[in-house]
């Protein structure tokens, strides 16, 4: 059994320290209340009683249990002094509230933050650095920068304000980047001009110096298109062209052209090549200055190419990326894994979702790297188009901004659609399952407490917004001035692009499946519970309407990508509310809308259902389907892969993809139990049970995580069933 620390490490629960406590205490006191059999029992039934919760118990509530056991064996001058030492514990740990929770860090023994981030290893200088500037942030948030209820409900798990250890600073979670922008017109990375490049392969690499640089300068995910790479394949394809001809000629040879294209094309290819591999080995090297790899993903939509020849090109770019993706990356040992980033997304179309469309060998091969490497993720144009809709009326397709988060459809002064160079300003995420066990199921009781919450919600919101208004360009030159997010006048503030719908800001929202069951005792995929589910989210979407139409800001119906935060919210629960059967037995709560892990559903029914709920979900949702391996099944993946153009926007397929460098074993790598009950990663083949020699790969939040996760978020994965 583990117990949780204040500082948020855990440790093995030891009966001993809570006899030499009282002991102590008792000691101190003006008489001997209690014998050394009386103490012994008070500690037998707080184990039991720990025992009995069926999850990590902090320390403050074997306190709690403490102080009632001694005053139940009416020892109250032992309990009054008891208490005054609590007391004097507490002062003393709120004089400053930094130091232990950053010494835990850098001893990589706080259990809550260090899988904070699946992709960010906490035994790493930078990282640590970033985590321990992180608790300072998060320190000045808490003390001066937030509303006290604000943050009294963000430590109790009523609602998570996002990234509190950025808060401090004028910065924002996601962007869109105008990668077109900037290559075309040129921009200015530390100081030095980059003019616009000539050929294929310069700007590819100068793309993942603007990825670099934008990762440095905001916290959440960000996305390019390739599309706005394509423009310079026939740039490349000229500039070879010329060097093949002067070549034949200074040798005297006359060479038809026919045989020049295809001397051409074949040096094409090759630069392709290299450009790819520039950008998928910059991205997984780079370490950005927060101590991870930039959070990016590359877009892939052939419909946004201008003509035939572009797309042609942009073709090329496709398939070259997702071979090089399939082929993954070499581990230190040398083996190859899968990486997890760049993040790819796939849009159906058209063009590629039939045997007999022109671009099918392309969607092949997107099932193909799926069924080993868990990307591409796929967008559905056909549904896009029907979901995002701008004022004229017209429907587009576009990126999310990272994992998961979209922008609202947006005209701009010129009533022209524009996506790229817009951004994110923050999320808060309400606890929807708090809300249900607070009413005890009256539903009545539950709306109200909803309002409520809102209100919260809105408050915390705008303080988001607050922080970034007034904002200067200065701050972050390559967002503000040279075109990743706009081209501001140095000195000029970020206020103009906070409203009006140029950025979005997000109300996110957990548990949607356990509110339901708490609510009504149905599941969610029962008529009436879907009924309730669906009710729940055209009510919070009434909330962003009303704000967005009283302020001007794009307040945004978000789904939450839960990472640690599913286990915090489940621990604040069970403390909360005990543990009750269907809603707080885990040690996480499920994502979003999702249906629930655990749920036996195929692939093709959970997909429709799901639909639903992201549509209504328009900041940011992504489903999935869990599935076998699937590599020598490539016509059901592709089954699924049309099945999604069909009947939901954006989806994605989840597999395993693991490796085991003391046994050379690839397949999954299991999650069992330690002999302390806590879950831990063990090979099949060889028993392998060190994380440092393994390679473990698996979407948790919307993208692939390779750094392992909480106690929480393991057990989810650990408990999810397949759908096909």
């Amino acid at each position: 059994m583990k117990i949780i620390k204040r500082n948020g490490s855990e440790e093995i629960f030891d009966i001993n320290k809570i006899i030499a406590a009282i002991t102590k205490a008792d000691c101190a006191s003006d008489k001997r209340e209690l014998t050394q059999d009386e103490i012994a029992d008070i500690a037998d039934y707080v184990e039991y009683k720990c025992n009995k919760l069926g999850r990590a118990v902090s320390v403050e509530e074997i306190q709690d249990m403490v102080e009632d056991q001694i005053m139940a064996k009416g020892a109250f001058e032992l309990a009054k002094t008891y208490v005054r030492y609590r007391f004097t514990r507490s002062l003393a740990r709120k004089a400053n509230t930094t130091d232990n929770q950053i010494l835990s860090l850098i001893e990589c023994n706080n259990e809550e933050v260090k899988q904070e981030n699946s992709n960010k290893n906490p035994t790493v200088n930078s990282v640590q650095r970033d985590y321990m500037a992180g608790e300072v942030s998060k320190d000045l948030t808490k003390r001066i920068l937030l509303p006290a209820d604000i943050v009294e409900s963000h430590e109790q798990g009523i609602i998570h304000f996002h990234d509190a250890d950025y808060f401090a600073q004028h910065m924002h979670n996601c962007d869109l980047v105008n990668l077109e922008d900037m290559l075309q017109n040129g921009t200015v990375i530390s100081g030095t001009l980059i003019e616009k490049p000539h050929s294929f392969s310069t700007a590819c690499n100068i793309a993942t110096q603007i990825i670099a640089q934008v990762a440095s300068n905001q916290y959440g995910g960000q996305s390019i298109s390739l599309t706005h790479l394509a423009p310079f394949v026939n740039d490349s394809r000229e500039k070879i062209k010329r060097a093949v001809n002067a070549e034949f000629k200074e040798i005297g040879i006359d060479v038809p052209e026919e045989k020049i294209n295809k001397i051409v094309e074949g040096r094409l290819r090759e630069e392709i090549s290299k450009g790819v591999q520039t950008i998928q080995y910059q991205v997984v090297t780079l370490l950005t200055t927060n101590g991870q790899a930039p959070f990016v993903t590359v877009f892939m939509y052939l419909g946004e190419a201008e003509d035939e020849q572009q797309k042609a090109d942009l073709a090329m770019i496709i398939e070259e990326t997702l071979k090089q993706r399939y082929e993954g990356v070499k581990n230190e040992a040398g083996e190859w894994i899968t990486p997890a980033f760049p993040k790819l997304i796939y849009v159906l179309e058209e063009d590629n979702i039939r045997e007999d469309s022109k671009y099918w060998y392309l969607t092949e091969l997107a099932a193909k790297c799926t069924a080993k490497r868990m990307v591409p993720d796929y967008i559905s144009e056909k549904i896009m188009l029907q979901n995002k809709v701008d004022k004229n009326g017209d429907g587009h397709c576009y990126t999310c901004m990272g994992c998961r988060s979209f922008l609202t459809p947006y005209v701009d002064e010129n009533g022209k659609p524009k996506y790229y160079g817009r951004f994110n300003q923050g999320v808060v995420t309400v606890n929807l399952i708090d809300i249900a066990l607070s009413a005890d199921r009256d539903i009545d009781i539950f709306w109200k407490i909803f309002d409520e919450r809102m209100e919260l919600c809105h408050r915390a919101l705008r303080c988001r917004h607050e922080r970034l208004k007034g904002t200067y360009s200065d701050a972050a030159p390559i967002l503000w001035q040279y075109g990743a997010l706009a081209r501001l006048e140095k000195g000029e503030t970020i206020d103009k692009l906070l409203y009006g719908g140029y950025s979005t800001i997000s109300l996110g929202y957990a548990g949607l499946w356990e509110t339901v069951y708490a609510l009504s005792g149905k599941k969610m995929t029962s008529p009436e519970g879907k009924e309730l589910g669906l009710a729940i989210m055209r009510k919070l979407n009434e909330y962003t309407a009303k704000w967005k139409a009283d302020e001007n800001i794009d307040y945004s119906l978000y789904g939450t990508p839960l990472e640690s935060t599913t286990y915090k919210f489940a621990k604040c629960l069970q403390k909360r509310f005990g543990v009750i059967e269907g809603v707080t037995d885990k040690s996480y709560i499920t994502n979003s809308y999702h249906v629930h892990v655990t749920e036996e559903i195929d692939a093709f029914e959970k997909l429709e259902f799901e639909s639903q709920f992201q549509t209504l979900s328009p900041g940011g949702a992504i489903s999935y389907v869990e599935v076998p391996n699937m590599q020598d099944n490539i016509p059901a993946v592709l089954g699924v892969m049309q099945f999604i153009y069909d009947n939901i926007m954006y989806a994605e397929l989840n597999t395993k993809s693991d490796y085991c460098q003391c046994c050379g074993f690839d397949g999954e790598i299991r999650i069992v139990k330690d002999e302390d009950g806590k879950l831990i990663w063990k090979c099949p083949k060889c028993g392998n049970t060190d994380q440092n020699k393994m390679n473990v790969a698996r979407r948790t939040c919307g993208y692939i995580g390779t750094q392992f996760w909480n106690q929480g978020r393991t057990q989810e994965i650990q408990e999810r069933v397949l759908h096909l």
